[in-house]
């Protein structure tokens, strides 16, 4: 039978949320899965779903799988694809598994018109980065990683931060909308 790479279906939820709490696991967070198969099920099949992924299957036997979306260049003004998770069960490591989904994943790049396909790797991860170093990818030391959750998203979004939200035309705050002016030295 051998390897197979396949879109997931909705079916596949149970085995995606198992595959994303082992990945969890062996980048030392397993308590900080808190996506339930709802989530899964409801952020990537719905009508416009928010990630795409697909899955390996070795001999019939579920072995991996790469949650990926598409993301937006400004600079190149074309699409690229962020890899969220791959992942490939430990016993089944070895096999050409990952590097399959990966090269799927730049196959689906190139038929989508996607200049580029990206991900992050922790810097502890030696045999990771030396098999995506083999697979000719290039690290960018230099860029920092940057990201707001939880409560401080929640007090961004709500002006706690500094960030008045206003309405542009009539000068009144809006949940839509900040004033630019106060905002500009941010960048």
């Amino acid at each position: 039978m051998g390897l197979t790479i396949r879109p997931a279906t909705p079916a596949d939820v149970a085995q995606i949320l198992t595959f994303i709490r082992a990945l969890a696991a062996y980048e030392r967070e397993p308590d900080a899965v808190v996506a339930t198969e709802e989530d899964l099920l409801r952020h990537g099949f719905g009508q416009n779903p928010y990630y795409q992924c697909l899955m390996a299957e070795w001999d019939g036997e579920m072995a991996g799988f790469a949650l990926y979306f598409y993301d937006y260049s400004t600079w190149l003004g074309r699409p690229g694809i962020y890899l969220e998770d791959v992942f490939v069960d430990p016993p089944l490591r070895g096999l050409g598994i990952g590097k399959a989904l990966l090269q799927r994943l730049a196959a689906i790049a190139l038929e989508k018109d996607c200049a580029r396909l990206k991900w992050q790797v922790l810097d502890w991860n030696e045999p990771a980065i030396e098999f995506y170093r083999g697979l000719g990818a290039e690290f960018m030391d230099t860029w920092r990683n940057v990201r707001v959750t939880g409560e401080a998203l929640r007090r961004l979004a709500e002006g706690e931060n500094g960030v008045r939200p206003i309405d542009q035309e009539a000068g009144e705050k809006t949940e839509n909308s900040i004033n630019m002016t106060e905002t500009a030295g941010a960048q």
